[in-house]
């Protein structure tokens, strides 16, 4: 089912392929299938998601979280080495082709193929964000873009398959309260980046993976080319957070680390489980990093302070975490407890046209700690913490828009989709909000109009 996209017939097809998939159960690949001039192996995706919850119990690095989690990053490094071996256990002999996985059992979000930001067909790759100049070394002074691809344990795939057990009607409720992703749940997110690499001296002896990509960040025209591993994410539901519920943790790679390519150069940058709201301060934010600067007064995120091990980086706002692609006003979980159906919330509160003052009230809106399964708009379904869940379901109703032909009056349904999202919103005590137009980044937003 490698659909490639972009025209109204391919989009007639993928609809009679997705009723068929009602009884089967199946969603398509990719949405950008490679040039026949490429040989080489393309993309399945992993979607046999358990029927019942997996009886296998929690994974081992559960009993190496720290008794007392503080913000000091030595607390968390036998924590951060464990999850990463777990990510990377027979996906890095699979080239990440997790159906090959000889070790466990990993899946993939569906509807991450639909649109201009698409899967694309060798390594099931999404487009990411814009690479800023000097976002990621002082030499780095061209812009680049970003590319990922996440995957889910059997944990997590279980609440997946419950979500979208009917592909014509994905039910969110399964991850919002009182639901959420299970305990145990651990997602791992690969991203890479097209770039100068001889501009970013930590990406010698890069890990490269062959992409069918766009040309640059601003063009539709796709090519097939290397993009270098430059970041893992990792997330880990634990009911023992108390605050979120949730663990997210990222390393950047380093390719000086061994001297020779390969996963092992992956060196951690740090760890959060909260987003610490009562830290307004703006003193440690460095968009254009010279080096890393640790903020000591965060008590809900652990930095590692190695400079022999970890490159100079940006960051998040303030000195929350977030990895060397990610906007450094931004952190990693600020960003996912935004996410929702329908996705009404904007992912920072710099993506509007009038923000509000730095750490002001409004501002902190974006760094509070919300629980596992609390939407951040009220009215709506939290999809617990996972924007790859939401950004599939904006997907699918998206389509379901496209799809849905002319109105008598002439109009399109894509012209009422803002109340269409509001209809989907559950019904509550607060009035509905105008949905936003921009949900990830204005970069990206520009890339979709």
């Amino acid at each position: 089912m490698n659909q490639p996209q972009g025209t109204l017939a391919g989009l007639a097809m993928t609809a009679t392929l997705l009723s068929a998939a009602a009884q089967a159960g199946t969603y398509p690949d990719y949405g950008y299938a490679p040039p026949d001039s490429y040989k080489g192996p393309t993309f399945t995706l992993s979607q046999s998601y358990p029927a019942t919850p997996p009886k296998d119990g929690l994974p081992a690095f559960f009993k190496q979280l720290p008794a007392k989690p503080d913000n000091n990053f030595e607390t968390w490094r036998a924590y951060m080495d464990a999850v990463k071996d777990y990510c990377l256990e027979g996906n890095v002999e699979a080239d990440w082709y997790v159906e090959n996985n000889k070790v466990r059992d990993w899946y993939h979000m569906p509807w991450q193929h639909y649109g201009p930001l698409g899967r694309e067909g060798i390594h099931g790759m999404t487009k990411e964000a814009q690479i800023q100049s000097r976002q990621l070394a002082s030499t780095q002074v061209a812009t680049g873009q970003t590319y990922a691809v996440g995957i889910y344990n059997d944990i997590g795939a279980y609440t997946i398959g419950q979500v979208w057990k009917d592909p014509q009607s994905p039910d969110p409720s399964y991850t919002s309260k009182p639901n959420s992703f299970a305990n145990g749940t651990v997602v791992c997110k690969a991203l890479f980046a097209d770039i100068d690499r001889s501009t970013v001296p930590f990406l010698v002896n890069p890990v490269l993976w062959t992409g069918y990509i766009t040309e640059t960040f601003q063009s539709a025209n796709r090519t097939v080319r290397d993009v270098a591993l430059i970041q893992m994410d990792i997330a880990v539901r634990d009911t023992r957070i108390s605050d979120t519920g949730w663990i997210f943790g990222t390393f950047q790679y380093n390719g000086e680390k061994t001297g020779k390519p390969g996963w092992d150069n992956l060196v951690p940058v740090g760890i959060m489980w909260g987003n610490d709201p009562e830290v307004t301060s703006n003193d440690f934010t460095n968009p254009q990093p010279t080096e890393t600067r640790i903020n000591p007064a965060l008590k809900q995120t652990a930095i590692n302070a190695n400079t022999e091990e970890l490159p100079p980086t940006h960051l998040g706002w303030n000195g929350r975490l977030n990895g060397p692609v990610d906007n450094p006003n931004s952190a990693c979980m600020s960003c996912h407890m935004t996410a929702e159906s329908p996705q009404l919330a904007i992912m920072n509160p710099l993506f509007q046209a009038d923000p509000p003052p730095v750490g002001s009230p409004d501002w902190m809106k974006w760094f509070q700690n919300i629980p596992a399964g609390q939407p951040f708009t009220p009215g709506t379904r939290s999809t617990d913490y996972s924007l790859q869940m939401s950004g599939g379901l904006v997907n699918f109703y998206q389509w379901k828009c496209d799809m849905s032909g002319i109105y008598a009056d002439g109009s399109n349904a894509c012209a009422k989709v803002a109340s269409m999202k509001l209809k989907m919103a559950r019904p509550s005590d607060t009035a509905p909000q105008d949905a936003p137009r921009v949900m990830r980044d204005p970069s990206l937003e520009q890339l979709l109009e």
